[in-house]
This record gives C-alpha cells, structure tokens and sequence, in this order.
C-alpha cells in the first residue's frame, strides 16, 4: 500500500498492518522533522506532491521491492502539507521471514523514495525567507523550484 496523506501518520498502526503469521521481521523507517539543518534553524517543513506521479512511483518502488526481496508486505506513507518539528513526514514499513531482506528492503525504499518520487519540500527557517528543496537534491537551493515551476517536460515525461 502507498499513500500521501494531509494527516498525521500513525506509526504504530503502519508497523501492525505489516505483521502477520509468517514474518520473521518487520522493520519501520520513520522520518521527522529536524530543528536543524547545519546551523540553520527550522520552523516548520512544508511538503507538496506531483500527486499522480508520486503515486505511480511510490507502486513501483513497492513491486520493486516485493521482487527484489522476499517480502511479506511493504507500507509507505508520505505527509503533505505543514509537518511541524519532531513530526513524521514519511513512514516505510516492510516484513519478511527473516530480518536481512527487511532491513535491507526498508533501506532501499527510503533511498530510492528521496531519488525518485516528486515530492518537495519547502523549509520554512528562524532566520531568513522559506526555500523549496528539490525533490532530487539534498542541497539547500535559494530560490529553487517550487512544485508548480517544475519544468512540464520534465513533469511531462516523468523525468524527475
């Protein structure tokens, strides 16, 4: 299952839905809201999506994992919206008999998730104007790109 949400993401929730009879392992990925990015403080995120696109990406990243592990079932939830500090912005969770194919599943999930699917995030910082990072980048842009300015061919083909 694949999902992006305006609501808070229980994780409690997301780690039982994987569970069942026959694993051996379930692993969930949270990621929250950092105060601090170096020495810049953050206020708050705010997360927005090429919906359509986000979705389709997220599914394949989950047939992906599914062939490339033996797994049991994988959940991925990301938050749009405002996600304030401390907040879950993104939750993975996977099982499998065995505890190498989950870990390892759920490391490649988030990795391949910040490379592939359009979601971006705009900091909102203590000290100076907001900033929207682009979704294939982890570098700090000023004035980057917003969701909306995202150039339509690369939208278009799917390119992001």
């Amino acid at each position: 299952m694949v999902e992006l949400t305006d609501s808070s993401i229980n994780t409690d929730m997301l780690l039982k839905s994987v569970v069942r009879p026959e694993s051996g392992a379930a692993v969930l990925f949270v990621g929250t809201t950092r105060q601090w990015t170096g020495s810049q403080q953050t206020d708050y995120l705010v997360y927005e999506a090429y919906r359509e696109m986000a979705l389709h990406e997220m599914a394949k990243l989950e047939a992906q994992a599914k062939n490339r592990w033996k797994l049991i079932d994988v959940q991925m939830v990301h938050r749009l919206g405002r996600v304030d500090i401390a907040e879950v912005s993104i939750a993975i969770a996977v099982s499998s008999p065995h505890r190498r194919e989950a870990f390892e599943a759920g490391q490649w999930l988030i990795d391949e998730f910040k490379e592939r699917v359009p979601v971006w995030k705009k900091e909102h910082w203590s000290d100076r104007e907001a900033s929207w990072i682009h979704p294939n980048s982890s570098e700090i842009a000023m004035g980057s790109c917003s969701p909306s300015e995202y150039p339509a061919e690369k939208r278009d083909k799917g390119d992001l």
